[in-house]
């Protein structure tokens, strides 16, 4: 089963249709004790930073999250919801009498990096765009040369404006996707049990369903893996006791 985080966020509904349409148990909740008990989590996220933080803490999301990352349970984030992931965003601080302010929202600090502006005269990044999956990506598989749909004004820049020192030598960029719209931001992270996307895969046509199949199998994979590493450990008891 897979649990979609309902804290108020836009897309909820519209993300539920897509991952049912990939043939998968869904349920949306915001119960911790019913989360807890899925296989995945998918955080969706549609609005400012800030209001998505709000949201989230409301629900006592941060925890939701942290305890299904500790049980090493796959994680999906999807626009805002990837954002959040990241130490802060600077969204709605900016205004244009002092369009660098530096005041942020605090977001969960799972990754190293400030979710700024993007350098573009015309916003919102709004449509289909192309990405460079990275090197042996498991979530593109199959759709690299494809489309996907944003709606963002707001990013991860893949350059030193946009990340700390530390995150630009973070293991996390070696799985991260990258797209350009006046300049180059992550548009994708594969990291551990964590994946998240920029864009809105539920929007994005055949190709996003299919990135979802793609997270989809592959916890399934995980899932198989696990299952089958305690039977040989359980096989391996029994036959040790003889």
């Amino acid at each position: 089963m897979i649990a979609i985080l309902d804290y108020g966020s836009g897309n909820i509904r519209s993300a539920e249709r897509a991952f049912v349409r990939t043939g998968n148990n869904v349920v949306v909740t915001k119960d911790s004790d019913l989360i807890s008990r899925a296989d995945a989590l998918v955080v969706p996220g549609v609005g400012a930073f800030g209001a998505c933080m709000s949201g989230l803490l409301s629900v006592q999301g941060d925890r939701i999250i942290s305890q299904h990352l500790a049980a090493k349970k796959p994680l999906l984030g999807i626009c805002v919801g990837m954002q959040i992931l990241f130490d802060s965003g600077t969204e709605n601080f900016a205004t244009n009498s002092s369009p660098n302010s530096h005041e942020s929202h605090t977001g969960l600090g799972i990754f190293p990096g400030v979710v700024s502006k993007l350098k573009h005269p015309r916003l919102p990044h709004m449509g289909w765009n192309t990405v460079v999956p990275s090197q042996g990506s498991r979530l593109f598989q199959g759709i690299e040369s494809e489309r996907f749909y944003f709606v963002h004004s707001y990013a991860i820049s893949y350059s030193s404006s946009g990340l700390s020192s530390s995150a630009l030598s973070s293991r996390y960029l070696l799985g991260a996707t990258i797209s350009e719209y006046g300049e180059r931001f992550i548009a994708a992270i594969e990291s551990g049990n964590i994946c998240a996307t920029q864009f809105h895969p539920e929007k994005s046509g055949d190709a996003g369903l299919q990135l979802l199949r793609n997270w989809s199998d592959q916890r399934s994979e995980e899932h198989t893996s696990e299952l089958q590493s305690h039977l040989n450990l359980v096989c391996r008891l029994l036959l040790e006791k003889k």
